[in-house]
């Protein structure tokens, strides 16, 4: 399939009587950033081992850059970059021995290493520490030299399983920076993670839950196909207090704490506005304002699990 660098058809794994990952079929295109987005325990970090080559499906095909993750699992190893949701380098050589060390593992040329070094350490920022020990370096920066080294072998197919995972708001916005560096420059790459804002930063996502895929899309197409009501966001100070008491009204269709806001879905903006004034009025709950508010894949998210959890009752 031209243009197809990942295609996965029915990818199932179970252990014993659990199923992780249930059925999922899905492509990803060229030079793309594709998301998988769903709570921990989804199934995300099995689906990436399979479509690495790292774990044996239990049905279901797939192919990662023309290889069939089965057949030629040592092919799909050779192909791609893997980035682990835990710190996977050695903590006692320093930013640059990481380096030449994983370019020995991927099979480089001394000259090749040298020269893949020095764009690394540039591009991640690392110039200058190359000679710090690796467990002297913050979170961050150890999560922008692991992403160096999956790359180092210049792989058209990058895998990123939870890589911003315990990183800081600030270095978190760098490293998908980036991120989307690679993309422009044709690297697709796969990442999965739990931050829903991060997810902003995709072309493409698919959100998983129990193992099974709950919807896909961009997320312009998320939230405009799967959330067509307005949202009224109301600023209160006793947040649960004002969602246990208008979460009964009928006219809530879905409501969500977000800190100290809630989102209200209703199906009339004019109307619900009054009508929230009102019950936080008779309930004693003082609020600040009542806005209309773009909807996040926070709350498409937050939509699609209540969705689940009413099918399954």
């Amino acid at each position: 399939m031209t243009g197809i660098t990942i295609d996965t058809r029915d990818l199932t794994k179970r252990f014993g009587d659990f199923t992780a990952v249930d059925r999922i079929s899905f492509d990803v295109k060229e030079g793309e950033i594709f998301g998988f987005l769903g709570a921990n325990g989804a199934g995300k970090s099995t689906a990436i081992r399979m479509l690495c080559g790292l774990l044996e499906p239990t049905s279901g095909t797939a192919h990662v850059g023309g290889f069939d993750i089965s057949k030629d699992p040592e092919r799909v190893k050779a192909t791609i970059g893997y980035m682990s949701q835990k710190f996977s380098l050695y903590e006692d050589l320093t930013v640059g021995e990481n380096i030449e060390f994983s370019g020995r593992v991927y099979g480089m040329s001394w000259d090749d290493i040298r020269e893949r070094k020095k764009w690394a350490l540039d591009v991640t920022n690392l110039a200058g520490r190359e000679k710090r020990l690796t467990k002297t370096l913050s979170g961050g920066w150890k999560q922008r030299l692991a992403l160096g080294c999956a790359v180092l072998h210049r792989p058209k197919i990058v895998f990123l399983d939870e890589p911003t995972s315990g990183v800081d708001p600030v270095m978190r916005r760098r490293f998908w920076e980036l991120i989307n560096r690679l993309s422009v420059e044709g690297v697709t790459i796969l990442v999965t993670t739990h931050f829903l804002e991060e997810a902003e930063y995709c072309n493409n996502i698919i959100m998983i839950n129990a193992g099974k895929i709950i919807a896909t899309g961009s997320p312009g197409e998320l939230k405009r196909n799967y959330l067509t009501t307005p949202i009224l966001e109301v600023q209160c100070g006793e947040v649960i207090d004002a969602l246990e008491a208008i979460e009964k009204e009928p006219w809530a269709l879905e409501t969500s704490v977000f800190g100290s806001y809630l989102h209200v879905s209703v199906p009339d903006e004019a109307l619900a506005r009054k009508q929230i004034g009102e019950v936080l009025k008779a309930r004693g709950i003082h609020y600040d304002s009542i806005e209309r508010i773009t909807p996040s894949l926070e709350d498409v998210f937050i939509y699609l699990l209540d969705r689940e959890t009413q099918k399954a009752a």
